[in-house]
Parts: structure tokens; C-alpha cells; sequence
């Protein structure tokens, strides 16, 4: 890669990108330029090689590690993969052949696919759950497995935006005895020594920088003011608040929560990090541990229309999220997932493609940031006509 750059205001982006993908530097530079108080980490791998590796802004480090939020479940996904690929786990088998506290309440025909993709109607209970709850699972998944859904499931689908995090892990326990998050350092991340954490060492402490709260304009701050809200509606239950009475404060800026490392909400990573998790999903970085065939399965849509608790356009995988006329991330082979914080990471098979981006504030209007989709846009059309 060229490191070479003839930009040269105080704001254009460090690192390098490889002949032909200019056009990436110079966008995210005018994002820097633009916005003085813009900072992000992007970092893309192109048929196994990094040809994208970048930083800019006041407040990131080409080393810096912060909180991804929903990004998290991708990491999840692929402990999930391991056990599809050995066949410890069948996406067509009942929940409850895995699980049979589960059958209960109605759900006893609940299959894992559905369950995995939004489909079970299971957000939260209407007490609401304990931070600890989600960060040692095993309390939330025997009060979820006593709940009757919101919905027949499979009728419909909503984001289960934090429980979903607890049925990934309640399978891997069911099926292996160990933590999901145990599986993945032992099978993924740690073999490769990717910044992609699900439970952030002490060690790597030094490295954190808190995610920024959003900075809007005064126009953007008077449109978030205006969005309707239902305080006792189905989002509220799926972000565990009821009656309008908030949550439980899930964010990675916690020690607590990054060190647990929940599978729905609580991972650490960089740009390069989420990067080259996807790289290794698709079997570029150290030993393949998943065939093409598991990623088709976990990639093929499950769910796709109106969300019921966002009231707008989703589309689901089996955990990973897929682009979508909304968020067109990626081509229609892409999976992966985006944070409420603005980060997005993703495979796209159908370029050999894999995609890390992390802002460092919070970007407005809340999940994926659109830069990082118009960046997606620019690698994928600088890519050679042969590829």
C-alpha cells in the first residue's frame, strides 16, 4: 500500500491504501475536514490482503480500541457458526431439543433459525432485567424461557436487540458447557490475535478510549427532538425499559460491561480488528475455520420487511444483519452487523470483501453511521472491472 498522500491540512487521515483506492482516503478526508470533531478508524480487506488501513481525527489512534455495541453480534454469530459447522447445532432443530426449560408459554415449536433471527418475540420481561442479568446470562435466559411471546413467532419480526445476545449464549452453554464468549477467544480471535474483543483483558485497558456522546447540529438536535415516542411501547421493552422508566446502562464505557464482553452489546474492537475478524470469517487470517457453505446458511434471509419495534426497514440473517434498501451496506452476498454507535463490520462474499469502520462519537441519528455505508459504496466501485 501507498503511504504517500497530497493532502496535507491538519486534518486528512493517517495510515495507507493501496493503488486504485484513493478515492477511500480522499472521502474520509473530507469527512475529517468537514467536521473538526470527526474521528474514525477504517480498515477493508480485499481477497485476504488489507488494502485499506486508515485513521484520522482528534480522538483515534491507528491502535485505539472502543466500544461497538450491536457489532458485537457478530462475534456472536461466528461462535455460532462453529457449532453449525460441526453440527452441534442444527438452525432447524426446536429450541427447546437444545434448551427444554424453553418449552414453555407457547414456545415449544420455536425454531432456532427463528429464535436467531428476530422472529420468537422475546424482548425483554416486563419487569426488566438487571445489567448483571445480561452480563451473566443465565438469570435472563431462564426468566425469558418462561415468557409467552409478544407474537406467534415466526408471524413477525423485531429486533431483540439485547436478548438476543442471551439465547446465542444459553445455546453454546446447552451444547458445549462453556461460555460463548470462552468459544470465541479460544476458536477466533485469540488463534489470529484480532482487536475484535468479547471481554476486554486488563491488559489491553491502556488502549480504550470511551465512545463520545453525539454532537448534532442545532438542526439535527431539533429532528431528534421531534421523533415521535411511545415510552411504553415495543422498543422500550427491547432496550429493557418500561413504563418510561430507563434501562440498564449498557454501555462499553463501563469497565463492567467491556469486561464481560455480552454478545449483544458489549465488545471492543477497532476498525482493522472488525476488518479482519470478517477477513478470517471468510477464511483469510490464520486456519479457515468456516466452510463457504456455513457462511451461506448463516447469511441466507431469515427476516426481511417492517421491523415491529423500529416501525421500519430491517433485514435479518441467522444473527447477522444483511443490507437493506435503508442501509445498503454491502452487495445482496453481504453479512454482517452495525452499532448503535455508528460502527459497521461486515463480509461480502461476492467480492471477497470484508469492511471495518468505528467513529469514535456517537453519529447521528443513531446506529450505523451513513459515512461508513458511502465508504462501503466507494471501495466496492474502485474495486478492478475483472474483479
Amino acid at each position: 500500500m501507498n503511504p504517500n498522500h497530497d493532502i496535507s491540512a491538519e486534518s486528512a487521515s493517517s495510515g495507507a491504501v493501496a493503488p486504485g483506492f484513493e478515492a477511500v482516503r480522499d472521502r474520509l478526508d473530507r469527512y475529517l475536514a468537514d467536521e473538526p470533531l470527526y474521528s474514525a478508524q477504517l480498515a477493508v480487506f480485499w481477497r485476504g490482503e488489507l488494502i485499506v488501513d486508515l485513521v484520522g481525527g482528534p480522538d483515534m489512534a491507528a491502535d485505539s480500541l472502543t466500544g461497538v455495541f450491536s457489532v458485537s453480534k457478530g462475534a456472536g454469530a461466528a461462535a455460532i457458526s462453529i457449532l453449525v459447522e460441526s453440527g452441534q447445532l442444527d438452525l432447524e432443530q426446536r429450541v427447546a431439543h437444545y434448551w427444554p426449560e424453553f418449552a414453555k408459554s407457547g414456545k415449544e415449536g420455536v425454531l432456532v433459525r427463528q429464535l436467531l433471527s428476530h422472529q420468537a418475540g422475546l424482548l425483554g420481561v416486563d419487569e426488566r432485567m438487571s445489567l448483571d442479568d445480561f452480563l451473566d446470562s443465565e438469570v435472563a435466559a431462564a426468566r425469558l424461557a418462561r415468557e409467552r411471546p409478544l407474537w406467534r413467532p415466526g408471524s413477525a419480526f423485531g429486533y431483540h436487540g439485547l436478548t438476543i445476545g442471551v439465547f446465542m449464549e444459553e445455546l453454546v452453554r446447552r451444547i458445549t458447557g462453556e461460555s460463548l464468549q470462552s468459544l470465541y477467544e479460544r476458536e477466533v480471535r485469540g488463534p489470529r490475535d484480532i482487536d475484535f474483543f468479547l471481554g476486554l483483558p486488563e491488559s489491553e485497558e491502556p488502549r480504550y478510549r470511551d465512545v463520545l456522546p453525539m454532537a448534532p447540529t442545532e438542526q439535527q438536535a431539533a429532528e431528534l427532538a421531534a421523533q415521535p415516542r411511545q415510552p411504553d411501547g415495543m422498543a422500550m421493552l427491547m432496550f429493557n425499559s418500561s413504563r418510561g422508566i430507563a434501562g440498564a446502562d449498557i454501555s462499553p464505557n463501563q469497565r463492567v460491561v467491556r469486561a464481560a464482553g455480552a454478545s449483544a452489546f458489549g465488545a471492543v474492537a477497532s476498525g482493522r480488528g472488525l476488518a479482519e475478524h470478517y477477513a478470517a470469517v471468510l477464511g483469510h487470517v490464520g486456519t479457515p475455520f468456516l466452510s463457504p457453505e456455513t457462511n451461506r446458511i448463516m447469511s441466507q434471509q431469515q427476516s426481511w420487511g417492517i421491523d415491529r419495534c423500529f416501525g421500519d426497514e430491517h433485514c435479518f440473517a441467522t444473527v447477522y444483519q444483511c443490507p437493506s434498501h435503508r442501509v445498503p451496506f454491502g452487495s445482496y452476498r453481504a453479512f454482517g452487523h452495525d452499532g448503535a454507535g455508528g460502527a459497521l463490520g461486515f463480509a461480502d462474499p461476492l467480492h471477497d470483501l470484508s469492511f471495518g469502520y468505528v467513529p469514535a462519537r456517537m453519529a447521528y441519528p443513531g446506529g450505523v453511521d451513513p459515512k461508513a455505508v458511502e465508504l462501503s459504496r466507494i471501495v466496492r466501485a474502485a474495486l478492478p472491472a475483472e474483479a
